[in-house]
């Protein structure tokens, strides 16, 4: 059974620098296409970002040039790193996989962004 669990969010200004961690257990994420959720206060849920198993990546437009998506294999883990922050980044942030479905899903990590 694949397991997800994120951590490294927190509470920053805008123009900081986070990096979100998905640790992932019962598979290989070189393996795995994964991807990253955000789900603002009050909103619906949103495609950040995703990763094939050939390192493909895609972004949501309200987050390219600013987000990278990564997987390290070493240590089984996904990233989000995200750069120039914005008020509007305000969110919890989800990791799941797999690309066709979307059916496993980590708890969640809780990103604020002041102005």
């Amino acid at each position: 059974e694949v397991q997800l669990v994120e951590s490294g969010g927190g509470s920053v200004q805008a123009g900081g620098s986070l990096r979100l961690s998905c640790a992932v257990s019962g598979s290989a994420v070189g393996w795995m296409c994964l991807g990253w959720f955000r789900q603002p206060p009050g909103k619906e849920r949103e495609e950040v970002a995703t990763i094939t198993t050939e390192d493909y990546t895609t972004y949501a437009d309200s987050v390219k040039g600013r987000f990278t998506i990564s997987k390290d294999n070493a240590k089984n883990t996904l990233y989000l790193q995200m750069d120039s922050l914005k008020p509007e980044d305000t969110a919890t942030y989800y990791c799941a996989t797999p690309c066709d479905s979307w059916h496993t899903w980590g708890q969640g990590t809780q990103v604020t962004i002041s102005s």
